[in-house]
């Protein structure tokens, strides 16, 4: 049996002691039409920003419906105020940590506000599928390493930077979802760094020219490239052979990720096995398209079509579900 990574193994620490945050499950008692307007908030946020994860949620029963879009549009807040274009990083590391008190309250203070609106359907998604809320620290702490550290040395330090910002969406989805057990850890931890290795691929033009470069360095020098290649190539929008090398390797790893992680859908509960396999699936697709486009994520950002989609639903619904 192959050993166990040390980056596994760090993280799914993280993951079993965040899981100690577990609360019962209860509702919020309020203001109906109110919260239906907060789920619906989220709705709308999940629509907008993200096509696939809005189609996979679809598959869901309509409470774990609303209650995954919850927590997408609290993963889309918690982004937009660390991506944001204007103000410091100071103010931005301040913005932060309002949102993090205001949308880890049990019972936040409502308004018209987006934000606000968010943090109701969260707060209430969260008390019914008794969310640990240690996850939803872990990514607001993940998600604001953006702040500080633009750069990574090794594939170690980018699991970690992945389970942060990824990995603790899968294990909050897994609760809402529910499943079979401590089991389940493991795989929801490699899934998350699939899914966010693979946008990291994806995105690797759009990061550098927002200052950001998330592959790693030590990687990058085994195959002679350096900083100065990312500019030129981002620069030229063309790649050279040590990047189509480097970048065959890291789609590799992915999908030995992928399929590492996959077989924890079974341990999920019967009727949430197709969305998190379509979320999954749809996902390693995007790899597909790199590679169809001769690795260069300079000039396009690789995606999946809406019919592209459609056609393999079927066969992810019977490799998950029968």
């Amino acid at each position: 049996m192959q050993a166990q990574p040390a980056w596994e193994t760090t993280l799914l620490d993280w993951a079993t002691s965040a899981q100690d945050t577990r609360t019962d499950a209860h509702h919020i008692s309020g203001d109906a039409d109110a919260l239906s307007l907060a789920y619906a908030a989220c709705a709308r946020l999940t629509a907008k920003y993200s096509r696939t994860f809005y189609m996979a949620s679809g598959l869901l029963p309509e409470p774990k419906r609303q209650a995954v879009r919850a927590l997408y549009a609290f993963c889309r807040v918690t982004d937009d105020i660390v991506d944001a274009t204007d103000g410091t990083a100071e103010e931005r590391r301040i913005a932060l940590a309002r949102w993090g008190e205001q949308s880890l309250q049990a019972y936040p203070v409502v308004n018209a506000s987006t934000n606000a609106l968010v943090a109701m359907a969260w707060a209430d998604a969260r008390s019914r599928y008794s969310v640990p809320i240690g996850y939803a620290q872990q990514l607001i702490e993940g998600v604001g390493r953006d702040l500080v550290q633009p750069r990574y040395q090794t594939f170690d330090e980018l699991a970690a930077y992945s389970y942060g910002v990824a990995s603790t969406v899968g294990l909050m989805a897994m609760h809402i979802i529910g499943f079979a057990g401590s089991d389940a850890l493991p795989y929801a931890v490699r899934l998350g760094v699939a899914l966010q290795m693979t946008n990291i691929l994806r995105d690797v033009g759009e990061d550098w020219r927002n200052g950001r470069l998330y592959l790693p360095a030590d990687e990058l020098a085994e195959y002679r490239l350096g900083e100065a290649d990312i500019a030129r190539m981002a620069e030229t929008g063309s790649v050279d052979d040590r990047w189509r090398a480097f970048m065959r390797f890291q789609i590799r790893r992915n999908h030995a990720l992928y399929i590492d992680g996959m077989p924890g859908i079974r341990l999920l509960n019967r009727d949430g096995r197709f969305a998190i396999g379509a979320a999954s699936e749809l996902y390693r697709a995007i790899l597909a398209n790199i590679e169809a486009h001769d690795y260069n994520v300079f000039v396009r950002r690789a995606s999946v079509s809406k019919a592209g989609k459609l056609r393999r639903l079927p066969g992810i619904w019977w490799r998950t579900v029968v």
